[in-house]
């Protein structure tokens, strides 16, 4: 009966059952679970598509900061895969979304798992990384792209900076992936 009338109608009969006498057993069998209770919380995995876009011995990144950590860190362009969404075709709306541009998704370079901390809040995700390039070849000339959906800027760093340990490059194991391509 709850999910005809709704959550708040169930509450309301648990506290006419209990004062009827009937106690318990009519809580149990009208009781819906709410999306807020203790069972319906905790984090969950977050699937993420990103694209590696190069420009010579470069990669295109955004920057972030996290003060709790007092860290800046860069991660490639992407974001979350819809439910049923392929993961290319996530990063292609992605890249329409942030930057206004159409790509062309290459080879799936690898899928990360990264398990981190940000801002102090606990995060899970599944990366699934693929090379990836404008189809517009005049974009390769900007050195910094304005993100539309988010006050950061992409910019190209070297991936150098990221394999001698200058730069931290998220997620976790990215670094480790581009190096084994030498």
């Amino acid at each position: 009966m709850a999910g005809v009338f709704g959550a708040g109608w169930a509450w309301f009969a648990v506290g006419a059952l209990l004062a009827a006498g009937i106690g318990w057993l009519g809580w149990v069998v009208l009781r819906e679970p709410r999306a807020d209770s203790v069972a319906g919380m905790g984090s969950s995995i977050r699937p993420i598509a990103l694209g590696l876009i190069r420009r010579r011995a470069q990669i295109l990144v955004f920057e972030g900061r996290d003060d709790v950590k007092g860290e800046t860190y860069y991660r490639p362009l992407g974001g979350g895969i819809e439910f049923g969404e392929h993961s290319k075709a996530a990063l292609e709306r992605e890249f329409r979304e942030e930057l206004d541009a159409e790509i062309k998704v290459g080879e799936l370079r690898g899928v990360l798992e990264n398990v981190f901390a940000w801002r102090g809040d606990p995060g899970h995700e599944i990366a699934f990384v693929y090379d990836a390039e404008f189809v517009d070849p005049a974009l390769y000339a900007n050195d910094e792209m304005k993100i539309l959906d988010d006050p950061a800027t992409a910019i190209w760093v070297p991936l150098a900076d990221f394999r001698d340990g200058r730069k931290i490059l998220y997620p976790n194991g990215l670094t480790a992936l581009l190096s084994s391509e030498q």
